[in-house]
């Protein structure tokens, strides 16, 4: 088979605007992953390419590892689902490369704002993903309260203190990235609970000084390994069990609207370097309904709507 053919024969898009959207919904994951409570893999579930995204993960199975060892490059390509994922990555590096400086700024200055738009977004993913369940059993209901009772203990819990030896970072790349493909569970957010955030955000942010280029090898090897295996059990899950898998994930979603609720109250904090990270915090309500009140409030029906407008265009662009 030639090259040509075999890139072809893979899911994908079949033209530059597919692509250009698929980028774009790339783009709106690496956002979400860099934010620690809002999960990647709920934009890929809302925009209709969740299932696509774990067959393109499971792809690179043995079989793939064999044509590549043996330099069969059309048939890996044939096997792997490039085509599908390059677009989909180029969003979500150029993301993570250009957003994270830009989101933490936000963080810092604009709180508020940024938590209420990621509340309307998640309010709204619940209602999307949600509808997905179909008929409501006392299994889907118990998978539901379970997941969400889970997300809310897990959200709720303090950051740690903890090693930075090459074992511990190769552990917490594998665990963070099956966060990250899960609706409803934050990778920034389990970074930041083994203590690890602001230590790879810094890595990332200066790739290449001394230490961190083995910093970020360790880490995503670890990543790659928990991708490759949580993606086929996660897959196995959704196909035996899809509603009670579906319901759990709506769980884990409402439980972590815990973390995204907008007006917060420090109660505990620390420096790291020349930064403050927040270590232990509490809901509250808003103190005033002032200006700055109303303008949150808009701006959780504007992620509200946001995620409703992507479903609809998502399941056109489907049709």
């Amino acid at each position: 088979m030639k090259l040509k053919d075999a890139w072809y024969a893979t899911p994908g898009p079949e033209n530059a605007r597919q692509a250009a959207m698929l980028a774009a919904k790339g783009f709106c994951m690496g956002v979400a992953d860099i934010i620690p409570g809002v999960s990647g893999g709920t934009i890929a579930f809302i925009t209709n390419i969740y299932d696509q995204l774990m067959d393109a993960i499971r792809s690179f199975g043995a079989e793939a590892l064999g044509r590549l060892i043996r330099l069969d490059a059309s048939g890996f390509v044939a096997r792997v689902h490039l085509r599908f994922l390059l677009p989909l990555l180029a969003g979500l590096l150029l993301a993570l490369a250009g957003m994270a400086r830009i989101m933490h700024t936000l963080l810092t200055d604009y709180p508020v704002q940024v938590w209420a738009l990621f509340f309307g977004l998640i309010a709204a993913s619940i209602l999307v993903v949600g509808r997905r369940v179909g008929r409501l059993t006392w299994r889907t209901a118990l998978a539901g309260i379970l997941g969400a009772a889970g997300s809310y203990l897990l959200v709720g819990m303090i950051p740690v203190s903890t090693p930075e030896t090459p074992l511990f970072l190769f552990f917490c790349g594998a665990l963070a990235i099956c966060a990250m493909i899960l609706p409803g569970i934050s990778g920034a957010y389990i970074l930041l609970l083994l203590g690890k955030y602001e230590y790879m955000t810094g890595a990332l942010k200066a790739p290449f000084s001394d230490g961190n280029p083995l910093i970020i090898l360790v880490f995503a090897c670890g990543a790659l390994l928990g991708l490759m295996s949580f993606s086929r059990i996660l897959h196995w899950f959704l196909t035996r069990h899809h509603a009670i898998a579906v319901s759990l994930l709506t769980g884990f979603m409402a439980g972590a609207m815990r973390k995204v609720w907008p007006w917060k109250e420090v109660l505990e904090s620390r420096l790291v370097g020349a930064r403050e990270i927040v270590i232990r915090e509490q809901n509250v309500l808003p103190g005033t309904l002032d200006g700055g009140f109303w303008f949150a409030v808009a701006l959780i029906l504007v992620g509200f709507l946001l995620v409703l407008v992507l479903e609809r265009l998502s399941g056109s662009e489907a049709s």
